[in-house]
């Protein structure tokens, strides 16, 4: 049965304005868990799957205090990161499989430079740029709550 034009353009308008009224900060479509440091907590996005890793942070135009993007990849290797249509500034951590950092890299926004791990990474976790260095967070520090996340990775 065909349905007619209407009913679908009615249907595509109600669609397209709910998803404009969803705050530019929000992706319904990544899980949400908590990430601890010391005595900072952090609520982080799980990019786990190769669509949401690609699309990443792209196109978001702020992001709150303490809110982040984990990349969680399916094995660990020397991963790099890049920002093509990303609009905020953003500070990396790569993390070995239990959650320790690597390396921190400060990314500035709609560039195509690599920034890569020093090593091996299983996880990249993304916040706004300078969140490492003004937490004195660097390489050795353990961002707890990882660990249990790396069998989500497709």
């Amino acid at each position: 049965m065909v349905r007619p034009m209407k009913s679908s353009l009615s249907r595509l308008a109600a669609v397209l304005a709910a998803a404009l009224a969803l705050p530019a900060t929000a992706d319904v479509t990544m899980p949400m868990t908590e990430l601890t440091v010391g005595m900072y907590r952090i609520e982080a996005e799980v990019a786990a799957t190769q669509d949401n890793r690609t699309r990443g942070l792209m196109q978001r135009s702020a992001m709150p205090q303490n809110h982040g993007m984990l990349f969680v990849f399916t094995d660990a290797r020397q991963h790099c990161m890049w920002m093509k249509n990303t609009l905020l500034p953003l500070s990396v951590a790569f993390l070995d499989d239990e959650g320790r950092i690597l390396n921190v890299e400060d990314m500035q926004p709609q560039t195509e430079d690599n920034h890569c791990a020093a090593r091996p990474a299983r996880f990249a976790l993304e916040m706004n740029h300078g969140w490492f260095r003004q937490k004195g967070l660097g390489a050795g520090a353990k961002i707890g709550g990882v660990e249990r996340l790396g069998g989500y990775a497709r």
